[in-house]
């Protein structure tokens, strides 16, 4: 894997985390089992023999650039994101860590509270990609109740059109069960150039990552979306409710 591409990793880890109940500590550092929740999404990234890990902190972000740290990882850095306004503007802090990356490298975007990912998932995910000589490619999953999720919208030949959020979905869309994971393999060679045209028109005023799929398919470059059939392996941690329910699945399965 490691000598077919040159992969780097930016993973998103900025965030609050508000219905943690846990003001003092940030979200990605809450424990599944006693280890961080970054700390999985970090492991997953070294296993793919990525080139590069960009950690995006905010909240609190001396205490994730400490366990970051911990690692003694050169390929590992932390950039900051000083105010959250959207996983567009995440990524985009994302930019100057990888001036120096392969140019004809895959990024991939992980979401640093999403710890039971794999890294054979991710590879299948590259793998499609690449086949497929997609520009972007978002990694989907199935949900019997998927309200709240951005719904991932084909056409009549299954080809992936684009993503519509929850808020803006009409009745139709409302009942497409397949929706968007927040996980990205994109073309190195584009990303941050077509991050520079994404807007904040919307009500909550922020840079959302998944309208780089508009932006690319404006400007002739080719999208598409492959389907996770584990939903709990792309499941991220909002609650402490959620929480326990990964943590129970985790150790399940851990100890098959």
């Amino acid at each position: 894997m490691s000598n077919t591409y040159t992969i780097a990793t930016i993973i998103l880890a900025a965030g609050m985390g508000k219905r943690m109940n846990n003001p003092n500590l940030p979200k990605v550092l809450v424990p599944l089992n006693e280890k961080p929740l970054l700390g999985y999404v970090i492991d997953v990234a070294n296993l793919l023999h990525s080139k590069k890990n960009v950690v995006v902190v905010g909240h609190k972000k001396e205490l994730v650039e400490t366990f970051v740290e911990s690692y003694n990882d050169p390929s590992l850095v932390c950039v900051t994101q000083s105010e959250q306004l959207g996983t567009g503007h995440a990524t985009q802090q994302a930019e100057s860590a990888l001036h120096d990356f392969d140019s004809k490298g895959f990024v991939i975007i992980l979401s640093g509270d999403v710890p039971l990912i794999q890294a054979s998932t991710l590879k299948t995910l590259l793998q499609f990609h690449t086949e497929n000589k997609f520009n972007l490619t978002i990694l989907s999953t199935m949900l019997e109740q998927p309200k709240g999720y951005g719904r991932i919208v084909r056409d009549k030949a299954g080809f992936f059109q684009r993503i519509v959020e929850e808020k803006d979905a009409n009745d139709t869309e409302k009942l497409i069960q397949e929706v968007n994971a927040g996980i990205y393999c994109i073309d190195h060679q584009y990303l941050f150039s077509q991050l520079k045209y994404i807007k904040n028109s919307n009500a909550q005023g922020e840079y959302y990552l998944t309208d780089l799929v508009e932006i690319f398919k404006k400007n002739q470059l080719s999208v598409g979306a492959v389907v996770h059939n584990d939903p709990i392996e792309i499941s991220g941690v909002n609650t402490e409710e959620e929480l326990k329910k990964l943590e129970a699945i985790y150790l399940e399965r851990v100890n098959d």
